[in-house]
């Protein structure tokens, strides 16, 4: 195993909760949900990492616990703090409502004549061929 989440030690392969950090991290996702910001509910709770560490925090499901975690937060308050989240980046302008794009282009139907002159150079007949192309705008399904 890689990284072991914060909260947690292993002790003699398997993963227990550390109770010192176990109460920080409880003490983050309180103070984030009070309304403080991630580096401000952080400092709070008295966990010094960087600002994507604390995201990653808020967001980690090992603290609701799996087969080798235990549980740090209930599943009530790990939604909160989802929802919250939500909230803040909406309000922030980073979520977006999906919006149905519009068509942009329009449906084109070509055609081209049988030519009638052939050229021997291969570069004028080319020339000759695209000059017979034909186009039309077909504007829902009728041409």
């Amino acid at each position: 195993m890689a990284h072991i989440p914060y909260g947690y030690i292993i002790k003699n392969g398997i993963a227990v909760v550390d109770d010192k950090s176990a109460n920080q991290v409880k003490e983050l996702f309180r103070a984030y949900l009070s309304g403080l910001s991630l580096a401000d509910a952080a400092r709070r709770a008295g966990i010094e990492r960087c600002h994507s560490s604390i995201a990653k925090m808020l967001t980690s499901k090992r603290y609701l616990g799996d087969a080798f975690y235990p549980p740090i937060i209930d599943e009530d308050t790990f939604k909160q703090v989802e929802a919250e989240k939500i909230k803040r980046a909406r309000m922030l302008g980073r979520i977006r409502e999906q919006v149905e794009p519009k068509k942009s282009f329009a449906k084109m139907r070509f055609s081209a004549p049988s030519p009638e002159t052939l050229y021997e150079d291969p570069f004028t007949q080319a020339e000759y061929a695209y000059s017979l192309i034909e186009s039309e705008v077909i504007v829902d399904g009728q041409s």
